[in-house]
This record gives C-alpha cells, structure tokens and sequence, in this order.
C-alpha cells in the first residue's frame, strides 16, 4: 500500500467516525434538521426505521464502521461507497444554504455544503481506487481475450491436423487388409 493511502483514508475517514458517533449517541440533536430528507427517502425505503432519530442513529452507525474500516483499509471501497451514501442526505439535511435568511449564515452554510461535496469527490475517488490491481472490468476482458486467443489456437492446430489425417485415412481405407 502507498503512504497516500496509508496516510489519506485514516484522514477521510475522521470526520465520518466522529459525526457518526454523536449521531449514535444523541440523534436527538440532529433529528429535526434530518427530518424532511429523512421522510422522502423513507417513503420510497420502506425499510427504515419510522422515527427519524432511529434514522439517524442508523446512518450514524453506518458512518462509524464504514469510516473505521476505511481508516484501517478494510473493504475500503465498498465503504467509501457506503459513506457517499451517508454523506448524500447528510448533506443535504444540515448544510440547507439556500434557505438561510441571513447572509452570513448563508454563507457559513455554503461553505460547509462545499466541503461536504469535496469530500463527497474523495469518497468516489476513493470507491474506484483498486490499490494499483487491475479492476474487475479489466480482468473480464484481459481472459476474454485470452480464451479467444487459445479458441483460435485450438482451431488453427484442428485445420492443421485435419488434412494429413484425412490423407493418412485414405490411404489406410485402400490398403489390402
């Protein structure tokens, strides 16, 4: 593993373990704000918990494991993945910039949406960072090409073979014996 990584997923992952664990232990807190991104994405996930501040806890719960995980680089691009998807309407519940009154909270709150985007673009780098092995996409289609590559091996050396053959069986047919 590089020292990047080594060094950069411990510190991408810093942030998602500490919110993660005060969303864990006081959701109360961020519930209300949480509330009217919670409630569309409940209706169309039926599955989640109906009170917000169990929501919470869960995505929090879901910030710490993945977060640590990531720091230790283990599974980490499924987990910065999972954090993207924490980070998504996290985002959107508590950094709502563009309906802050006041300017200077306006601007508070766009810087920290901005932030929040930045390590959102982290995160994706991070999901697609095979650690220098070649992707799974790139392992199909370097054996595809190595199975067509033996196919037409095995079909050349059939042609090869076939046509002495067949003169050899002729001439067998026409012996006496």
């Amino acid at each position: 593993m590089s020292l990047l990584r080594l060094a950069g997923r411990p510190l991408l992952a810093s942030m998602f373990v500490v919110g993660g664990i005060n969303s864990v232990r006081k959701p109360q807190d961020v519930a209300p704000a949480a509330e009217p991104v919670v409630r569309p994405i409940r209706a169309r996930v039926p599955v989640l918990p109906e009170r917000t501040e169990h929501v919470v806890r869960l995505s929090g719960g879901v910030q710490v494991a993945a977060g640590a995980m990531l720091a230790v680089g283990r599974l980490p691009r499924l987990c910065a993945l999972a954090l993207a998807g924490t980070l998504v309407p996290t985002t959107l519940a508590g950094h709502r910039f563009w309906e802050a009154d006041d300017p200077a909270e306006r601007s508070q709150q766009l810087v920290h949406f901005l932030k929040n985007l930045s390590m959102l673009g982290g995160l994706l780098i991070a999901a697609d960072d095979s650690g220098g092995a070649p992707s799974l996409l790139w392992r199909g289609r370097r054996t595809a090409r190595e199975l067509q590559r033996e196919a037409g091996l095995v079909r050349r050396t059939v042609r090869a073979t076939a046509g002495p053959a067949a003169t050899i069986g002729g001439i067998r047919a026409k012996l006496p014996g």
